[in-house]
């Protein structure tokens, strides 16, 4: 009977603390800095006002249900699209964004300053913004850099894999690492050139902080992220990477980076990639790929798109895939460990959800984010410190990036 009574109390405390976890998660902020569904609905050819369950990580109605009240749609293209496609690809995507919220006025909104993003969260309207994934998209060009502020615009992530001519990637100053992950081959001989920041880099860095448009070091090589630290007046955003000492892979940071960040006053929002929590995902993974090597190698002499035979590879599979993924708890590891480093202020959440394969265990897609509140209450930290990690910290640095 005592036994009884006993496993009664601590089904009635886990009942207990979840309800307490979910009324928490929906009555605060959250922010999520990195969602790519933009060019998913381009590529799939599907709007994401529309249900799309089982196709994609998100849609509008999804993004209620996991409770995210602000979500930074990525800008997104690889660097194929170079002089003459970028920065009209770029456009592509945000009026693709603008289609959404103008279709559904009562849903979401595009915000540009921190108050317009307190008032449409207010009005339970999911707060739309725009990071642009990649300088690339700029070309080589000022004028494009504000012409894209002005439509809404508030982060630029230096580069994505491929360097540009004035700032070096995190995969191309990284020896082995596009191999690593199976990347095509380099784009830019660093043999042939500095890494880091040129002059013009640094000029863009500086237009940046003018304009009031949030510097993402997510995807920057290491001496790029220190020519940019010491370049900026404004704190930084990362929006979407992980910790290097739990997972040593070229896109994650290291602890001085780390802690230079939270120097700076910025923060760090963790990638829900399994790739990039998890040490051992990559050797599963190509484990997987050498499986069905043959069917891969067939899928991809007959598609343009490099990603299109893994993501559809990983759908048919679904089974094999899901023993692939960690754990929810491996991501809260990173949280963990970046609080004991720096502090509660200079973390936050950057799921990159539709813009990767795999994800730990339990997320599954943006319905899932209230899990990540329940392990945060789990684990001890306060509500206080659970609002600034959900969106708080972001907005935080959102206010002191805008320029009035």
């Amino acid at each position: 009977m005592k036994k009884l009574l006993l496993l009664s109390s601590v089904l009635y405390y886990c009942v207990f603390l979840q309800a307490q976890s979910r009324k928490l998660h929906f009555k605060s902020i959250l922010v999520d800095t990195h969602n790519d569904i933009l060019t998913s609905a381009i590529d799939e050819k599907v709007s994401f006002d529309q249900p799309l369950k089982g196709k994609t990580h998100s849609d509008l109605a999804r993004f209620k249900e996991g409770g995210v009240d602000v979500e930074i749609f990525s800008v997104w293209s690889d660097g194929s699209y170079g002089p003459g496609k970028g920065f009209n690809r770029a456009n592509q995507q945000i009026d693709t964004l603008y289609a959404v919220i103008k279709r559904n006025p009562d849903k979401i909104a595009l915000v540009t300053t921190p108050a317009e993003l307190k008032k449409v969260v207010k009005q339970r309207k999911l707060a739309a913004m725009i990071g642009l994934e990649g300088g690339h998209m700029i070309e080589d060009r000022l004028n494009y850099l504000d012409s894209l502020f002005k439509r809404g615009v508030r982060y630029m992530t230096l580069t994505w894999n491929n360097s540009t001519s004035w700032a070096t990637s995190a995969m191309d100053e990284t020896p082995g690492s596009r191999q690593q992950f199976g990347a095509d081959s380099a784009t830019q001989d660093m043999k042939d050139r500095k890494k880091g920041l040129t002059d013009f880099g640094k000029q863009i860095v500086r237009r940046m902080n003018e304009l009031g448009m949030m510097v993402d070091l997510s995807h920057v090589g290491e001496q790029t992220f220190w020519d940019a630290i010491h370049t900026t007046s404004k704190p930084v955003l990362i929006s979407h990477s992980c910790v290097y000492s739990i997972c040593p892979v070229f896109r994650n940071l290291k602890d001085d980076q780390i802690k230079a960040v939270a120097k700076n006053g910025g923060v760090i929002h963790l990638n829900f990639f399994s790739g990039f929590l998890d040490s051992g995902f990559v050797a599963r993974n190509r484990a997987f790929t050498q499986k069905h090597k043959a069917e891969r190698d067939s899928i991809r002499s007959t598609v343009s798109d490099p990603y299109f035979a893994d993501n559809y590879l990983f759908q048919k599979y679904a089974d094999e895939v899901k023993v692939l993924r960690p754990p929810l708890s491996l991501l809260i590891d990173h949280l963990d460990y970046i609080v004991k480093l720096v502090g509660t202020d200079h973390v936050g959440l950057g799921s990159d959800f539709d813009g990767i394969s795999s994800a730990p265990q339990q997320l599954d897609d943006v319905t899932s984010f209230p899990l990540i509140t329940d392990e945060l209450v789990k684990r001890g930290y306060s509500k206080k410190d659970i609002r600034k990690i959900l969106g708080e910290n972001f907005i935080r640095v959102f206010k002191a990036n805008t320029v009035k």
